[in-house]
């Protein structure tokens, strides 16, 4: 497994528990919108502590980019990226990932699900493809919509927001259900990207197989 050390040129917030760190890119790094990478900190003690994040940069950026979801009360990986600063090093593994770009259809994300969705609609716009793509993101509250504006000028009309633990007008209020995909989707034979959290996936994909969606059609990460 070759392994990669490269310096963290910025790091900041972009929602009040997402970071946004941009790195050197290894030469001869080549991934593809939607997959991941192993990562750990090139600091004592955890060096070994190696978790995956998603590129959210183009695989054409002389740069890498990861937008990451912090978890400070559980003292792990991600609240130790909290700490890091410019120049501080970040040790990169393997490329992973079974999310990629298989045509049109529709994108459902929850929280930090996002990620690999990012990388896909910036190679789209890219190429001038967004096309009638559509985005359904799930989150607690306004302020944990990842990446927002971006998305809505991506989208606009077909950037689809609700929301579980906040009321606000223009946004929808709860959690994914049937009623709500039915009212969303109107092909359930176009691919279907699926990210998020395991109880929302499960939730999802059982909503999906009760409208006999085409498993073939869903297109997740790989367990």
């Amino acid at each position: 497994m070759a392994t990669h050390t490269v310096k963290i040129l910025t790091i900041g917030h972009i929602t009040r528990d997402a970071l946004q760190i941009f790195t050197e890119k290894p030469q001869g790094l080549d991934f593809t919108p939607g997959q991941a990478i192993d990562i750990s900190i090139n600091k004592e003690g955890w060096k070994n502590e190696i978790r995956p994040f998603t590129f959210t940069s183009l695989p054409d950026d002389d740069y890498l980019q990861f937008t990451i979801k912090t978890y400070p009360s559980h003292k792990g990986v991600t609240n130790e990226l909290l700490q890091l600063r410019k120049n501080d090093e970040l040790i990169l593994r393997d490329v992973f990932g079974a999310i990629e770009y298989k045509g049109e259809g529709y994108f459902i994300a929850g929280g930090a699900g996002i990620t690999p969705f990012v990388s896909i609609f910036r190679y789209l716009r890219s190429k001038n493809a967004i096309g009638d793509n559509k985005l359904i993101y799930a989150n607690k509250t306004r302020d944990d919509i990842i990446l927002k504006y971006e998305f809505h000028y991506f989208l606009g009309e077909n950037f689809i927001n609700i929301l579980s633990d906040e009321v606000v007008e223009g946004y929808a209020h709860g959690f994914i259900t049937e009623n709500f995909l039915r009212e969303h989707i109107t092909d359930f034979n176009k691919n279907i990207y699926l990210c998020g959290p395991p109880p929302m996936m499960e939730a999802v994909e059982k909503i999906l197989s009760g409208l006999n969606v085409d498993e073939k059609l869903i297109i997740k990460e790989a367990v």
